[in-house]
């Protein structure tokens, strides 16, 4: 059993992303500060070819890893019913020590909220290959909040 099934969720609770756009196969940690997730390269990502993926797929990892933290805050302060959208509004800083992830390839995420000030939030993520660190990537978000966790504004 997957960490979020422990806890009656899935991904798609936490996450607006569906289908082939979910590209984190497994949570492995999470609270309201940060998160750690698994990810498996796989052939049917965007901009995936026959001998991989460009580094840049990374910040959408960053991204979807930042959103299992905040998805997992907003169903504890608004409920599983609320709204999940959330946008990335920058890419503050992005350093990258490869160029492309082979297919098959398994990547661990970690995203950490550093700063929160209302809706906006800014994360420090790592992405890390066997033991070496592939990534560090620092994003803005934007957390659509809903009134009283309704799930409509």
């Amino acid at each position: 059993m997957n960490l979020l099934e422990a806890f009656g969720l899935s991904l798609e609770d936490l996450l607006p992303h569906r289908g082939r756009m979910v590209l984190i196969d497994e949570v492995l940690a999470v609270d309201r500060v940060a998160a750690v997730t698994r990810c498996v390269v796989k052939p049917s990502w965007p901009m995936a070819g026959d001998d991989g993926i460009g580094s840049l797929i990374l910040v959408e990892l960053a991204a979807q890893t930042a959103g299992v933290c905040n998805g997992w805050d907003r169903i504890k302060s608004q409920g599983l019913d609320s709204d999940k959208t959330g946008y990335l509004v920058g890419i503050k800083r992005a350093r990258f020590t490869v160029k492309a992830l082979a297919l098959g390839q398994n990547i661990i995420v970690r995203a950490e909220n550093t700063y929160s000030f209302a809706s906006l939030r800014e994360v420090d993520c790592t992405a890390r290959c066997q033991d070496c660190s592939i990534a560090e990537i620092t994003l803005q978000l934007f957390q659509v909040e809903t009134e009283h966790g309704s799930g409509k504004e």
